[in-house]
């Protein structure tokens, strides 16, 4: 394959990005674990935003590298899931309430982290430090977009996904083994999402309206 030295460089951005925003979401997860008193994953090592304490070999590196030369799975991938034990959660939280919160909270990060970019691209265009559709402001402009897109896609009521852990705690417990039969076929429904075209806009299609809107808004009150 030939690659000019702008495609080597966004790989490798892209590759940087997903890598910092998949730390940010696996810390996010481990810090809610022990703040409802899991000492688990910070006995593991995993309250931490060191990116080297999160990464997966494969989810997190090498399938977005490959997926960002080949153009098909870019910005996909995974980190090393964060293991929490319901039985350590402090009394008088369910364990449904602390599968929720914990799973929410991966996403939750990713959210903050676009809307912190935001702001920072934002202010940093409006004060001439960067100009506006230059290298710092596409770079940055990515990560949001990123972030969002991990939000969102992790949001999907799908297993294994954070999303599917959350219908999973909201299913009532009649219809558990309905939800269970339909967690088997998890991996496939997801890999679906990932490579159809059309199925991508679930969770491309709010991505891009939050961010536009997110960039629209903040032009608007710094006057750009």
């Amino acid at each position: 394959m030939d690659f000019s030295p702008e495609q080597i460089r966004w790989i490798f951005i892209g590759l940087f990005v997903l890598i910092v925003s998949v730390a940010l979401h696996e810390f996010g997860h481990a810090y809610m674990a022990t703040r409802l008193g899991d000492d688990t994953p910070r006995r593991q090592g995993r309250v931490t935003l060191n990116p080297l304490a999160h990464a997966d070999p494969i989810g997190t590196i090498l399938l977005p590298l490959i997926g960002g030369v080949y153009g098909a799975t870019g910005g996909f991938g995974w980190g090393k899931p964060v293991q929490w034990q319901a039985s350590r959660i402090r009394r008088g939280i369910s364990m449904s309430t602390a599968n929720i919160l914990v799973s929410i909270a991966g996403p939750s990060m990713n959210l903050l982290l676009a809307t912190f970019l935001a702001l920072i691209n934002t202010v940093l265009v409006w004060r001439g430090v960067i100009a506006a559709a230059g290298n710092a402001d596409q770079i940055l402009q990515f990560a949001v977009t990123t972030n969002f897109v991990l939000f969102f896609f992790n949001l999907l009521p799908i297993p294994p996904l954070d999303g599917g852990h959350v219908a999973e705690s909201l299913t009532p417990r009649r219809h558990q083994r309905t939800f269970e039969n339909y967690a088997k076929y998890g991996p496939i429904i997801l890999i679906g999402v990932i490579m159809i075209p059309q199925l991508r806009h679930i969770f491309l299609v709010p991505a891009m309206w939050c961010r536009n809107g997110l960039y629209d808004g903040l032009a608007a009150l710094f006057g750009i």
